[in-house]
């Protein structure tokens, strides 16, 4: 039912975890995807039409890889999907945090994202196109010991709802805030008997897979979505319930 067919798509952080899913996803939807990487070079696959290194957290990067994608991609960019970012994975309390820490968790989780979004979207067609953040629970309710990602996730929240408005009517925004999701960047809290803790406060039961959060974010790329802009679409299992 979801077709992308001719729809051409660039994933930061596409080369594993929620990333990857989404180009694999979108790419069987009819999707021509280009994904964007910083450090470890993932395999070539079909799915993807090009792999672009670079470090989103500046604005030289940032600019560098929307126009590499873009060549890739035929110079025009119906989708664009922010999904990169880092989750410290130490309970740092924050009286303790370094300014290092600081700055390199907003510069990956915010600065990249509003660098990405101020080079793609001038080259989104003004027949329409799709935006799509990735966040986070931790974003909403946040999560202590690790305050420097929830307020960058949090900060990703609200510039969705900025650019909404502010790109509407042409181009939709919204956001997809995933809960607890099976990805190496959450191996050390799932180690030894953490999973199985973590999974008894979700209401469903258990972690989610990286498809279970790519699947949303291709429903809101899609015409199902068309009248949808603005929101923010929790995948956590019931884990935090927002209204």
């Amino acid at each position: 039912m979801i077709d992308l067919s001719g729809k051409r798509a660039f994933v930061t952080g596409g080369g594993r975890g929620i990333g990857r899913a989404t180009a694999v996803l979108m790419h069987r939807a009819g999707a021509t995807v280009a994904i964007g990487y910083r450090a470890r070079k993932p395999a070539a696959e079909p799915h993807v039409v090009a792999a672009v290194r670079g470090d989103l957290g500046t604005v030289t990067g940032a600019k560098k890889a929307v126009a590499e994608a873009l060549r890739a991609l035929g110079g025009t960019l119906d989708i664009l999907i922010v999904n990169h970012g880092v989750w410290p994975a130490d309970n740092v309390p924050l009286a303790e945090m370094s300014d290092e820490q600081w700055e390199a968790t907003r510069r990956a989780n915010l600065d990249a994202a509003i660098y990405v979004c101020r080079a793609a979207i001038p080259s989104m067609p003004s027949t329409g196109g799709t935006i799509v953040l990735v966040s986070s629970t931790a974003g909403q309710r946040g999560e202590a010991f690790h305050a420097d990602y929830a307020a960058t996730k949090g900060a990703v929240i609200a510039l969705t709802k900025s650019l909404a408005v502010e790109l509407a009517p042409k181009i939709t925004v919204n956001c997809v805030a995933p809960g607890w999701v099976d990805t190496e960047m959450a191996a050390k809290p799932y180690a030894g008997g953490g999973r199985a803790a973590i999974e008894r406060t979700i209401p469903l039961g258990r972690v989610a897979s990286a498809d279970d959060v790519a699947g949303p974010i291709v429903f809101l790329c899609s015409s199902l979505a068309r009248h949808i802009t603005g929101e923010v679409l929790n995948v956590n299992g019931g884990s935090v319930l927002c209204g």
